[in-house]
Protein backbone atom coordinates (compact mmCIF):
# COMPACT_ATOMS: atom_id res chain seq x y z
CA UNK A 1 0.00 0.00 0.00
CA UNK A 2 1.65 3.32 -0.81
CA UNK A 3 0.98 6.54 0.61
CA UNK A 4 0.16 8.78 -2.73
CA UNK A 5 -2.53 5.94 -3.38
CA UNK A 6 -3.99 6.59 0.02
CA UNK A 7 -3.88 10.29 -0.27
CA UNK A 8 -5.71 10.26 -4.20
CA UNK A 9 -8.27 7.91 -2.70
CA UNK A 10 -9.23 9.90 0.17
CA UNK A 11 -9.17 12.98 -2.24
CA UNK A 12 -11.41 11.04 -4.66
CA UNK A 13 -13.71 10.33 -1.43
CA UNK A 14 -14.06 13.62 -0.45
CA UNK A 15 -14.47 15.31 -3.48
CA UNK A 16 -16.98 13.01 -4.75
CA UNK A 17 -15.53 13.03 -8.24
CA UNK A 18 -12.31 12.16 -10.38
CA UNK A 19 -11.95 15.12 -12.25
CA UNK A 20 -12.24 17.26 -8.82
CA UNK A 21 -9.46 15.42 -6.51
CA UNK A 22 -7.53 15.20 -9.86
CA UNK A 23 -8.03 19.80 -9.68
CA UNK A 24 -7.14 19.70 -5.95
CA UNK A 25 -4.11 17.02 -6.52
CA UNK A 26 -2.98 18.95 -10.06
CA UNK A 27 -2.47 15.66 -11.70
CA UNK A 28 -4.55 14.72 -14.44
CA UNK A 29 -7.89 12.42 -14.19
CA UNK A 30 -6.82 9.66 -16.14
CA UNK A 31 -3.87 9.49 -13.73
CA UNK A 32 -6.66 9.21 -10.96
CA UNK A 33 -8.20 6.78 -12.36
CA UNK A 34 -5.26 4.87 -13.23
CA UNK A 35 -4.45 5.12 -9.43
CA UNK A 36 -7.72 4.06 -8.26
CA UNK A 37 -7.95 1.08 -10.43
CA UNK A 38 -4.84 0.10 -9.00
CA UNK A 39 -5.78 0.37 -5.27
CA UNK A 40 -8.99 -1.86 -5.69
CA UNK A 41 -6.98 -3.92 -7.45
CA UNK A 42 -4.32 -4.50 -4.76
CA UNK A 43 -7.14 -4.34 -2.33
CA UNK A 44 -9.15 -6.79 -4.17
CA UNK A 45 -11.85 -4.50 -2.89
CA UNK A 46 -14.51 -2.60 -4.93
CA UNK A 47 -14.45 0.80 -3.46
CA UNK A 48 -16.28 3.49 -5.66
CA UNK A 49 -19.63 2.97 -7.34
CA UNK A 50 -19.19 5.22 -10.49
CA UNK A 51 -21.79 7.08 -12.26
CA UNK A 52 -21.40 10.37 -14.41
CA UNK A 53 -21.99 12.28 -12.40
CA UNK A 54 -19.23 11.30 -10.25
CA UNK A 55 -18.54 9.01 -7.16
CA UNK A 56 -19.65 7.57 -4.27
CA UNK A 57 -18.08 4.56 -2.26
CA UNK A 58 -19.62 1.59 -1.52
CA UNK A 59 -20.12 0.04 1.75
CA UNK A 60 -16.14 -1.14 1.80
CA UNK A 61 -15.38 2.46 0.61
CA UNK A 62 -16.72 3.90 3.64
CA UNK A 63 -14.45 1.63 6.13
CA UNK A 64 -12.02 1.71 3.84
CA UNK A 65 -11.99 5.95 4.04
CA UNK A 66 -11.95 5.97 7.49
CA UNK A 67 -9.17 3.71 8.21
CA UNK A 68 -6.86 5.36 5.32
CA UNK A 69 -7.56 8.68 6.77
CA UNK A 70 -6.55 7.11 10.44
CA UNK A 71 -3.32 5.82 8.10
CA UNK A 72 -2.46 9.25 6.90
CA UNK A 73 -2.67 11.11 9.99
CA UNK A 74 -0.34 8.31 12.02
CA UNK A 75 2.12 8.37 8.98
CA UNK A 76 2.32 12.37 9.15
CA UNK A 77 2.55 12.02 12.85
CA UNK A 78 5.28 9.62 12.56
CA UNK A 79 7.21 11.96 9.95
CA UNK A 80 6.98 14.72 12.07
CA UNK A 81 7.76 12.91 15.31
CA UNK A 82 10.95 11.83 13.59
CA UNK A 83 12.48 15.44 12.72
Amino acid sequence: MDYQLLKTFIAVSEYGSFSKASEYLYISATAIVKQMNLLEKQTDLHLFNRTKRGTTLTESGKIFYEDAKFLIHYWETMVEHAR
